[in-house]
Parts: structure tokens; C-alpha cells; sequence
């Protein structure tokens, strides 16, 4: 449970450094938390060149092991640092984020501690802030853990209906399969239909701002892929219940606009299916129709992803008349090789575009790396015979950059960026929802 202002719980959490005259029984050593007794104060030791990022780093093992109910001295973390709003929102969504109970269908239900955050009134706004991106960016995790079974498109359709129903200020669409065919959403559809569970498209609308420009957020909601007939080896079948965050996380953030009102206009657009095997199934190198009317060359069943995103697109330019599109989806094996854990990779050919991205991740605390994306890219996913482009190009080379140019492609014009998050994802089987807080921050 977290408070705000209590002051209730009998010990308080508060960060010092080497400029405090300290009892001589705290330990001063960088993350190192020190409990006095007789004071009821549980003393974090940082040192005096301490960074935000690292900052982060001491908090989260510490919430992990805390066997304690107790107030944060935010005020206390704040002080040791240049950028006091910056701290704040550190200290905030670092504790709302490690504490949230975690989605669980164990008999014994996890015993949660209760936290009180005690601050200045002065950050009342910035709490407002970062408690609702929290809320919805726990929301998104969520639904990441949900197991594969219970997690379907269908499932997944209903409880972001209900949460998006707590607002008053969303529109809700969810086109079903019937309505999918009619829009001809034909790739969609073609990763589906080795499935006994309907596709589900899943829209939500937040208009702030009538003047703004629209901006549309695709999201990859595949709830679980085998990889169709270019079936994954078993060990590669881990975790691909996460391969529905990018629809996740693109939903959520929407509805957190909306609930803190921010002056924008915005929409997003969750593709959600499964992919798998079957009779029905469809067979690697079949040629299927966009909802655009580009034909595609299916070379690889088990490159679905950029397959729901084209249709996802198209609907996005041509139905929202989106001006601007973000893309987000565990995409591709390429870029954790590329990248690692650290860093979500970024495309796009608008220099603006990225720069006002990355100029919110760097505000958000989320690494983003731009990687290049040129049009030999493109020029190499035209190679099918006998469709305008194939889904997978021959070979090993630039697989991140050549699937962000595929799906470049349907954008039709519009400025577009695309996230791979396949390494960011999620952590030791756990959703993370990352790029949540930095579109949050872009469009708020």
C-alpha cells in the first residue's frame, strides 16, 4: 500500500552522504542501508558523485529485500542532487514500480509492504504525474505476465476494455473478426489462421488537443508465437508470451494521457493474434494482400510481427489520418545481439522525429540507441519473384534495420519511428513495459 504525507509508519528511509555528521554505526558505504534503532531511521548511504541511474540501481535491490513498513524521505534523496524534479520522479516510480504486486496464480498471495512517501507539497503535481504513468505502465506488466492460456487476444481485448471504461474521456473500438476481414487486414489475418482464438483489434482514441496533429501508436500484440511452420526450437520458445507488450504498452499509454488530460491527440492501435501451427496454418512462401493492397511474400512464418504492424499502420494513416506513427514491438533476435538489455532500438529516417524522441527517453530515464535505416534496406526486401516485397530477406544481415524498412514502407509518407524493445521487454520472465513513461513524455 502507498500513502502520501502519513507519516505513520515507525521507520523512515532517508539518503545520506559523506557532507552529514552520521551516527558512527552507519555504514558509508555506497548502497548500503543502515538501520539505527533508536532513531527509527533506516539510513542509504550514496556516494557524493552519485548518479540518477545509479541512484536507481541502490533503490531496487532494496525494495526487493525491505522487510520493513516505512516512510521515504523523499526530500532527503532530492537534496543530494542538481536536478531536484529529476530525483523526485526517480525516487517515485523506481518504489511504485519495484512494489507493485506483480500479477501472480500462486495459492499464497504475496504479503506487500506498505510505503509512505513524505515530500515538500511543491512536488505534489510531478507525484500526480508519476503516480498515474505508474499506474498504467504496472497495468502493461500485467498483462505481460499473463500466461499464454489465459492471456488470448480475446482476454487481453476484455481487460483493456474495462480499464480504458474507467475513464470517461476514451473512445473504444474493438473490431472483431468478421470486422477484420471486411477491412481486408489480409496479413493480419494470415498469422492468425493457424489459430482456434478469433484476432482482436483494439483501438483507443484520446483527443486533448483538436488542433494537434494526430499521432498513432502501433502496437505488436502477438500473445504467443511458435513461430508458425519456420517453428522455433524449444529453448527459443521462452517467453514468448511477452511478444504482446509492444500492443500493451502502446494501450496503456494512451490511457494514462487521458487520465492526467495532457494536451494532445493521440491513438493507438493494438494487433492482437496468436501465431501458431496447424492445418490451417499458413504455409511459409504463400503471398498475401496488405490491407493496403501491397502484396507480401511470406518467406518467414516466424517474422509475424512486422506482418499484423503493416495492417496495423495502414489503419492508422489511412483510418485515423495519423500524421505521425511510432511503432513498438519485440521485433527482433538482431537487435539483442546489437544492443542488449540496455538500450531499446530506435529507426526512423526524421531527424526531428527521433530528436524529440530521444530528448523525452533521456527525461524518462529509458536508453533508446538510433540505428540506421536507409533505403537499401528496403531495396533488399524486394527481392519475392512474385510479390511487391517479401517479409524476410535472404541472409543475416541488418535484420533490425531491414525489418524497420519493411515496415517503413506502409507508412505512406508520414514521419515514422519504430521501437524494437525485444531486448527491453521484459527481465527474469517479468514484463518491464518499457518506452511507456518516454511516449508519456513526448506527448503529455
Amino acid at each position: 500500500m502507498i500513502t502520501i504525507n502519513d507519516k505513520n509508519l515507525e521507520l523512515t528511509l532517508k539518503a545520506v552522504n559523506s557532507k552529514y555528521n552520521l551516527n558512527s554505526l552507519v555504514i558509508k558505504e555506497h548502497g548500503v542501508s543502515t538501520l539505527i534503532e533508536s532513531e527509527k531511521t533506516i539510513y542509504m548511504f550514496l556516494k557524493d558523485d552519485c548518479c540518477l541511474k545509479n541512484l536507481v540501481k541502490v533503490l531496487i535491490p532494496f525494495f526487493k529485500t525491505n522487510k520493513y513498513d516505512i516512510n521515504i524521505d523523499v526530500n532527503s534523496f532530492v537534496s543530494l542532487f542538481k536536478d531536484a524534479n529529476k530525483a523526485f520522479k526517480a525516487v517515485v516510480e523506481t518504489t511504485l514500480f519495484e512494489t507493485h504486486k506483480q500479477f501472480s496464480m500462486k495459492k499464497e498471495e504475496c504479503k506487500c509492504k506498505n510505503y509512505n512517501f513524505v515530500f515538500d507539497s511543491k512536488f505534489k503535481d510531478l507525484y500526480e504525474e508519476s503516480s498515474i504513468k505508474l499506474e498504467y505502465m504496472n497495468f502493461a506488466r500485467d498483462l505481460q505476465d499473463l500466461p499464454p492460456n489465459v492471456g488470448t487476444s480475446v482476454e487481453l481485448a476484455k481487460r483493456i476494455e474495462a480499464k480504458a471504461n474507467e475513464l470517461g474521456n476514451v473512445k473504444i473500438t474493438i473490431f472483431d473478426k468478421k470486422q477484420i476481414e471486411e477491412m481486408k487486414m489480409g496479413l493480419l489475418l494470415a498469422v492468425n489462421k493457424g489459430s482456434y482464438v478469433d484476432p482482436r483489434v483494439v483501438v483507443l482514441e484520446y483527443n486533448g488537443d483538436p488542433s494537434a496533429k494526430k499521432i498513432a501508436l502501433v502496437g505488436k500484440g502477438i500473445t504467443f508465437d511458435s513461430g508458425g511452420y519456420n517453428l522455433k526450437p524449444s529453448n527459443y520458445l521462452d517467453d514468448m508470451k511477452f511478444d504482446m507488450s509492444g500492443a500493451a504498452i502502446t494501450l496503456s499509454t494512451v490511457m494514462a494521457l487521458a487520465k492526467r488530460k495532457a494536451k494532445c491527440n493521440v491513438v493507438a492501435v493494438g494487433m492482437f493474434t496468436d501465431n501458431r501451427i496447424g492445418g490451417n496454418a499458413t504455409l511459409t512462401e504463400s503471398v498475401v494482400a496488405s490491407m493496403n493492397g501491397m502484396t507480401v511474400e511470406i518467406n518467414n512464418t516466424d517474422a509475424e510481427g512486422r506482418l499484423v504492424l503493416a495492417d496495423g499502420i495502414t489503419y492508422a494513416v489511412r483510418n485515423q489520418k495519423a500524421e505521425r506513427v511510432i511503432t513498438v514491438a519485440t521485433l527482433t533476435g538482431a537487435i539483442v545481439i546489437a544492443l542488449g538489455k540496455w538500450f531499446t532500438g530506435a529507426f526512423s529516417k526524421s531527424d526531428s522525429f527521433y530528436d524529440d524522441f530521444y530528448k523525452a527517453s533521456t527525461e524518462s530515464m529509458e536508453p533508446i540507441w538510433r540505428q540506421p535505416l536507409i533505403c537499401d534496406h528496403l531495396e533488399a526486401m524486394k527481392c519475392s519473384k512474385i510479390a511487391d516485397i517479401t517479409n524476410s530477406e535472404p541472409g543475416r544481415e541488418a535484420g533490425s534495420s531491414t525489418a524497420a524498412a519493411f515496415l517503413e514502407s506502409f507508412s505512406e509518407g508520414k514521419e515514422y519511428l519504430h521501437l524494437d524493445i525485444a531486448a527491453t521487454a521484459d527481465h527474469e520472465h517479468r514484463g518491464r513495459a518499457p518506452m511507456l513513461k518516454t511516449m508519456f513524455e513526448l506527448l503529455k
